[in-house]
């Protein structure tokens, strides 16, 4: 198996679990969380920082931006910056070989840059993605589980929008599209070995 698999996902929908899994039943490396810490050891950026724009620009920042001085301008820069860093650490471990890569356009910046992947975006219903939620934020309010889930789900979409020019969970911009909440977390693992291996 060769190739790079790069996993979209909404907030809740186990994404990140999933990811885990189909890298360890192929024995290859998972990139989220090692994205993040290589970015701040190649930019020297703050952590917090880093991790605040982690796919999460949200609608009103650009608003913002959009009417800002010049100081605003500094911080609309450095977000572009800690985006141009990430895009470099991606490549650099896509080109070290096999490896699953979740979230932050992965997927574009590997076409544009005319590396294979094979791009899987995962959703799943309310009900399962609420739970999820729960278990990831440890509030039980359902009301503010929605309102999380939506500030989630629109960060990520403005953010794949600005840097891709494409819409964020567009079927047409992925390989595979699974749905986690009727198939479970195991096999959609199983769905995306298979299309990795092209079986």
């Amino acid at each position: 198996m060769d190739k790079i698999i790069t996993i979209s996902r909404e907030y809740g929908a186990g994404g990140h679990s999933i990811g885990q899994q189909v890298a360890k039943e192929l024995g290859i490396p998972f990139y989220d969380r090692d994205i993040l810490k290589a970015t701040v050891q190649t930019s020297g950026f703050d952590p917090d920082m880093v991790e605040h724009d982690q796919e999460d620009v949200s609608s009103t920042n650009f608003f913002f931006k959009s009417i800002c001085s010049f100081a605003d301008a500094s911080f609309s820069d450095t977000q572009d910056a800690i985006h141009d860093v990430q895009k470099a650490v991606i490549l650099h471990f896509a080109k070290e070989g096999p490896c699953v890569i979740l979230g932050r356009c992965a997927d574009e910046i590997l076409r544009e840059a005319g590396m294979e992947s094979l791009n899987v975006f995962i959703h799943a219903d309310a009900v399962h993605r609420a739970v999820r939620a729960s278990e990831l934020t440890g509030c039980t309010d359902a009301t503010e589980l929605q309102k999380i889930i939506a500030k989630k789900d629109n960060s990520r979409h403005t953010y794949y929008n600005h840097y891709t020019g494409k819409k964020w969970g567009d079927s047409h911009n992925y390989h595979l599209v699974l749905d986690s909440g009727k198939l479970g977390y195991s096999l959609c693992a199983k769905l995306i070995i298979e299309a990795a291996k092209g079986e």
